[in-house]
């Protein structure tokens, strides 16, 4: 399909995110900190995550890269290390107070990182080029953003803008423009208060400076900035969360209403009558806030609910989230496991690293294999009779291939082991002294592995896809070579922020792959919702990593980037991970990317940075037997 207006069509240089990300982990000696692109950089320390901005975006690739470079080197040698949290948010609170706290804190920001860049060029001159960049390019930027704040006479933003010139000026010279009576008049205190930010050795020697110009710019402008050129996060250096409360804070402290107590105590011999008991009475006629109030603040105190327990009966805790104190009962042996452990145990996602960060709620789910209906074997048969053609060529190919290793000469070779007869040495001119000991295998020592993208996306080539992937099998059936073939895709309408399910479907494993009358299986891969391609990959390798062959390959059949729920920003970054992974154990991973039309740059670029150039373009899924069968014949020569 020919796209011809794209809109948010964004992907990302895994190439170029991964060198932010190592670069990141390695000046922070810290192996669990994460690189993020966002709108503005900062530091989150909370999350041990550094935020770079898309202003770098779309320009030179020399000035990308050392712009995001000088994010990364503000955020992770200053912030993180020089940088006093306590100070900005006791600045954040100050400048509440204030008309103006958008230009406070984005004023504040732009002083801390020219103190954290000098600190940085101290301790790494390797950086200078970077923040070098880094000043002009702002410059170009401030000084377009003066001219049209200027124009539209928001003089707020005007006077930051001209802030940031006069701190970043290339000549002490410079003088700043003219932006209204009021400003102007004030300029030279300002000009003079922001020079003293070259002599700040601290995060409260920058605060300082900013509230002193803070306190003359409430009085002179009208109101607060218009834009948002910088950010100081209030949630990442806020307070502290406030501890959880134990269980005698929830207890209920307050008095009731009266505190008489009931002269008599209680026998259990007492007359009891049946009375109805309405959900509206007077305790309960004023709406509170909280859900559900399990206890009366009025009544006389008597000795029927004191500290003894009893066998908990069927009518007992109406509602799943309130566990009392009671008895084990006969019914139900949950025994010491409470509540809240049973529903973690239930819900728990992925492991925190074992498949990546960005897949540590995804759950895995195998999917057992159902026999074939008629219906799919009868499918099978046409796919089958289509590719005879191809499969047949390439079993005759590979098994005259493996005669010939069979059959051909093993002795009076140019290497190998040294022979006894040492003679021709001085009688030939071109002796052959070696030979080898024994026979190779008549077998192909290979594996393969089909992984089968199953998203919505799919609905329009899996048919064509089905027809490939038979050639892969019934030609490595014909040759005896164990493979399987693997359909995922994630679950939509059950992923939640904490779980998402991930499906397996084992149409075809290692074991009946081989079998005579197997294939009808693979009719039984359909599209179903989204892709989480790094996630199913590092399942895959799993499970591979488990055959002893010693040619190793995982194909990926996909249709384009990886798409799941938080997963769009990280997606290629994290599969492009999980397949240096695989191949650093020894797996060769291959992606065919299937399109039904012609395929554009931005494809091939997203493509390439997932899987470099181990990856064949086919623009027409009808070709795809065609495109397969070379591959297919490369990978089977090279095992043998």
């Amino acid at each position: 399909m020919q796209r011809f207006i794209q809109f948010n069509d964004e992907t990302i240089d895994s190439f170029l995110f991964m060198e932010m990300s190592d670069l990141a982990k390695t000046l922070t000696r810290n192996g669990a900190m994460t690189v993020k692109y966002g709108p503005f950089s900062y530091l989150d320390v909370k999350e041990e995550t550094v935020f770079i901005s898309h202003f770098w975006d779309h320009r030179k690739r020399e000035e990308e890269v050392n712009g995001l470079k000088s994010d990364v080197f503000l955020r992770t040698i200053g912030n993180l290390k020089e940088t006093n949290s306590d100070e900005i948010v006791k600045y954040i609170d100050k400048v509440k107070n204030t008309s103006v706290p958008r230009f406070a804190k984005q004023l504040f920001v732009i002083g801390e990182d020219l103190r954290l860049e000098e600190i940085c060029k101290k301790k790494r001159p390797g950086t200078k080029k970077s923040f070098a960049i880094r000043r002009e390019l702002y410059r170009q930027h401030f000084q377009a953003q003066l001219n049209v704040n200027l124009t539209k006479s928001v003089f707020t933003d005007s006077l930051f803008n001209s802030i940031f010139l006069l701190l970043n000026a290339q000549s002490p010279l410079e003088e700043p423009v003219s932006i209204n009576e009021e400003i102007d008049l004030a300029m030279p205190y300002i000009k003079g208060q922001i020079s003293r930010f070259y002599e700040t050795k601290t995060t409260e020697d920058v605060s300082i400076v900013c509230m002193g110009i803070v306190e003359v710019v409430d009085e002179i402008v009208k109101r607060d900035m218009l834009n948002e050129y910088f950010h100081l996060p209030e949630d990442v250096y806020g307070k502290a969360d406030s501890p959880v409360d134990s269980f005698e804070d929830l207890k209920r402290k307050d008095p009731l209403a009266n505190q008489d107590v009931l002269e008599e105590e209680s026998t259990g011999e007492e007359e009891v009558m049946d009375e109805e008991f309405r959900t509206w009475h007077r305790e309960t006629s004023d709406k509170g806030e909280s859900f559900l109030q399990f206890d009366l603040d009025q009544g006389s105190q008597s000795d029927l609910m004191g500290e003894g327990v009893r066998e908990g009966d069927d009518g007992d805790q109406a509602l799943a989230m309130v566990q009392g104190s009671a008895k084990e009962t006969e019914q139900e042996q949950y025994q010491n496991v409470k509540a809240e452990e049973q529903e973690h145990d239930d819900r728990k996602g992925g492991g925190e690293s074992e498949y990546g960060r960005d897949n540590r709620f995804a759950v895995p789910h195998i999917i057992s294999p159902t026999v074939p209906t008629a219906e799919e074997k009868k499918s099978y048969q046409s796919n089958k009779l289509l590719i005879a053609p191809y499969q047949k060529k390439l079993q005759k190919m590979i098994e005259k291939t493996l005669e010939h290793k069979r059959i051909q000469p093993r002795s009076d070779l140019h290497f190998g082991r040294l022979n006894k007869k040492l003679l021709r040495f001085i009688t030939d001119d071109n002796p052959r002294l070696f030979y080898k000991k024994q026979n190779p295998s008549s077998e192909i020592d290979a594996v393969f592995s089909l992984l089968v993208d199953c998203s919505g996306s799919m609905f329009d080539k899996m048919d064509q896809t089905k027809l490939g992937i038979t050639l892969f099998h019934e030609s490595l059936k014909s040759v005896r070579v164990p493979h399987e073939v693997v359909g995922f895709w994630e679950d939509t309408n059950k992923a939640t922020k904490t779980i998402q399910p991930n499906y397996l479907n084992p149409v075809l494993d290692f074991y009946s792959s081989l079998i005579p009358s197997s294939g009808s299986e693979i009719m039984q891969l359909q599209p179903e919702e989204d892709n989480r391609d790094g996630f199913a990959i590092r399942l895959m390798v799993e499970r591979i990593l488990k055959r002893n062959e010693k040619q190793k390959f995982l194909l990926v059949f996909s249709d384009g980037e990886p798409a799941a729920m938080d997963y769009e920003q990280n997606g290629i970054v994290d599969t492009h991970e999980a397949v240096l992974d695989a191949r650093k154990q020894g797996i060769e991973v291959i992606n065919v990317f299937l399109a039904n039309g012609e395929i554009d740059e931005g494809q091939r670029k997203t493509i390439q940075n997932i899987y470099g150039n181990y990856s064949i373009l086919v623009s027409d899924v009808e070709e795809l037997p065609e495109v397969l069968f070379p591959l297919l014949r490369k990978l089977l020569y090279k095992s043998i």
